[in-house]
């Protein structure tokens, strides 16, 4: 990993970058073609780094198409190049759904070629993809995501769902990607009550319900295992392994595996989507999939639950 000369932040605090705390992602590009041992390396690390797998040309277009819908917006400073996609003075950004809607190049990246054709070898049968992208524009100067894992979140249907982490251009660390928990697959006895969470679960004796189920309040609680990167890693011992990223690479990871994200320290945006993917033929989270030709309801009031606590 590229020796750095700041100080490596998530959530505002600086992680310990020692050898036994702090590490990189071991790639899996050798092993690509090889389905079972990509199985066997999935069930050891709880994720597949695999560098420029992804054709790079494409990767890019879809950035390029990102780009210009910010700058419509009036996000993009353009006093700079349009593909550095430098932040304008006093804008924020994070999540963008609409970015990721009706966006070919896009789909193209995440919904075709050599993405499908990885997890068509890793299920060795037909596979579909959730209908909804988590695409994320990451404003510069901006804190990184908490620890979780994403099953609290699309846990309504098959547990072996995987996600595709995919940056939309050169991350390093001082843009600050995503990392994984080295050893958190392996934790699933310690952390059996919040794996088994649902973030759209409410309690309806709770003063906060009828604000839930209206849709004034999207949830009681956000699904973050920690807001302290530092003191989980401690306590559950591993290290957070992350890398210099490039466009055409991809990590990709179970729904129990523990991650969270670096701080964007840069001027510039940290583009990056969150695809996911599972067997055709299992059951599915239905607040992600479109049916009868509407969007996915999501984290919207017709996806929450109501139960006595």
């Amino acid at each position: 990993m590229v020796a750095s000369t700041f100080v490596i932040r998530s959530l505002g605090m600086e992680l310990d970058t020692s050898p036994a705390a702090f590490g990189e992602l071991r790639d899996s590009s050798a092993i690509v073609h090889d389905a079972e041992a990509l199985r066997r390396r999935m069930r050891e690390d709880g994720y597949v780094f695999l560098r420029g797998y992804l054709h790079r040309d494409e990767v890019k277009a879809a950035r390029m198409e990102i780009i210009r819908r910010l700058d419509a917006e009036g996000y993009i400073d353009r006093n700079f190049p349009l593909e550095q996609a430098v932040t304008a003075p006093g804008k924020q950004h994070a999540f963008s759904e609409e970015y990721g809607n009706n966006n070919p190049p896009l789909a193209r990246v995440l919904y075709a070629g050599p993405m499908m054709a990885f997890y068509e070898r890793l299920f060795g049968e037909p596979v579909r993809h959730y209908d909804f992208t988590w695409l994320r524009c990451i404003s510069g100067h901006r804190s990184g995501t908490a620890p979780h894992a994403d099953v609290v979140y699309m846990g309504r249907g098959t547990k072996e769902l995987y996600t595709s982490w995919t940056p939309l251009g050169d991350i390093d660390l001082e843009m600050g990607g995503l990392m994984i928990l080295e050893g958190s697959i392996h934790q699933t006895h310690r952390l059996r009550k919040y794996l088994e969470s649902d973030v759209d679960t409410y309690c309806v004796n709770y003063p906060d319900a009828a604000d839930i189920a209206s849709g004034r309040k999207l949830w009681h609680w956000g699904g973050w295992l920690t807001n302290n990167p530092v003191t989980l890693r401690r306590h559950l011992g591993g290290r957070w392994l992350t890398t210099e990223f490039r466009m055409g690479d991809v990590l990709i990871f179970t729904v129990a595996t523990i991650h969270a994200s670096l701080d964007n320290q840069t001027d510039r945006f940290r583009l990056s989507s969150d695809s996911r993917y599972q067997r055709a033929r299992d059951p599915i989270d239905e607040r992600w999939i479109s049916i009868n030709g509407q969007p996915p309801i999501g984290h919207g009031v017709a996806g929450k639950r109501g139960r006595i606590c």
